[in-house]
């Protein structure tokens, strides 16, 4: 198992998981952030950490998709270790319905 970033960290982009992550497994895009499958340890930290409720256990359904993104992101983009501060919009795309589609940018962020 595996814990998977999914769509609501698009434009969002919390970065409270990054502090508590023990492997530093996570990876950063220009607007959201990606967990390397093969690096998580699978201790399920990050995932009460996420004000977006963004990150989920792979073992729930539907979630093939955000598996492979953030498998294939995680080899692009540079891994992120430090906690920033998020978007200032960050509240505004809370929640909001089809940020993949709309949002989604396969763009590295800055890493540390």
């Amino acid at each position: 198992m595996t814990y998977v970033v999914v769509e609501n960290c698009i434009k969002c982009k919390y970065m409270d998981c990054v502090e508590v992550c023990p492997v530093d497994c996570f990876y950063e895009g220009d607007n959201m952030l990606a967990i390397h499958p093969d690096e998580c340890i699978d201790c399920g930290v990050c995932e009460p950490e996420c004000p977006a409720e963004a990150i989920k256990p792979d073992s729930e359904p539907g979630l093939d998709k955000w598996l492979k993104l953030n498998a294939d992101m995680a080899k692009s983009w540079p891994n992120i270790t430090i906690k920033r501060d998020a978007p200032a919009d960050a509240k505004e795309f809370d929640g909001k319905p089809g940020k993949f589609e709309a949002y989604f940018t396969d763009k590295p962020g800055e890493g540390d």
